[in-house]
């Protein structure tokens, strides 16, 4: 009778621990943070979350930093994240005027929603590779912004119609009688990090950071994470006014 008694309170506790299981695996799930799986997903993710946590994320990921550097500024406070679309031009004088430039103006109406502009502006920091026409049509495309590795002129009108674009200096100079379409959606080197067409763009008042298209969605979700951890940190500094017990208990600073 005893056997019998130790056997239905085994069976019991085994069922018990179950359930609590299974809840708690469904508790973990719903409490996850969702895997992006379509570019849509991808894009809304990075726009919600933080580019110093990207750049993180992908030290850690990647072993390598593939943000751009101080040099590259907003003309206005911005954020924006889309797919990259590359142009490279090249320096070499000539009298042909925008003709040679064709490439670059075809690339930019083959441009669409979700497309940002990496311009690479060959010894170009005192070279304005894009301006208010260039910048008006981008916004008429839908493009989420630009990165110029080079200048950028005609800020005052892009600051007027909030096209957000982030470059190394203002200056007033032209590309044209002065450089060559180099080619568009091709590997570049922009500002010192590779940037692919297609890779995924983050920026913000921080800074502009790469994304390899193929390691985005894993990206994505550590930077999520990461971000959570961030802003649990301020609120449990201002409570417990400790940054020490506050990185002991997350981890993160």
């Amino acid at each position: 009778m005893r056997m019998i008694v130790a056997l239905c309170v085994l069976a019991l506790t085994i069922g018990a621990i179950g359930v609590h299981s299974a809840a708690r695996s469904r508790q973990d799930q719903s409490s996850a943070q969702p895997v992006a799986t379509t570019p849509a997903e991808l894009l809304a993710g990075f726009r919600h979350v933080e580019v110093a946590s990207v750049a993180d994320a992908e030290e850690q990921l990647l072993g390598k930093k593939m943000y751009m550097s101080h040099k590259m500024r907003p003309l206005f406070p911005a954020k924006f994240a889309g797919f990259a679309l590359t142009v490279e031009l090249k320096h070499q004088e000539n009298t042909q005027g925008s003709e040679v430039l064709q490439g670059m103006l075809a690339a930019i109406d083959n441009g669409g929603p979700d497309s940002v502009w990496v311009m690479v502006v060959e010894d170009g920091a005192d070279i304005a590779g894009m301006g208010g026409e260039m910048g008006t049509t981008m916004a008429a495309r839908g493009f989420a912004g630009a990165v110029v590795d080079g200048g950028v002129r005609d800020t005052s009108y892009l600051e007027q119609i909030r096209f957000p674009v982030f470059g190394l200096d203002i200056v007033p100079s032209t590309s044209v009688n002065h450089y060559v379409f180099g080619g568009a959606n091709i590997p570049v080197v922009c500002d010192g990090v590779p940037v692919a067409a297609g890779d995924v763009i983050v920026a913000d008042n921080d800074g502009v950071v790469v994304v390899p298209r193929a390691r985005a969605a894993e990206v994505l979700a550590l930077a999520q994470n990461m971000d959570f951890a961030e802003h649990s940190i301020d609120a449990y500094i201002m409570k417990y006014k400790s940054i020490e017990e506050a990185v002991k208990k997350f981890g993160r600073i």
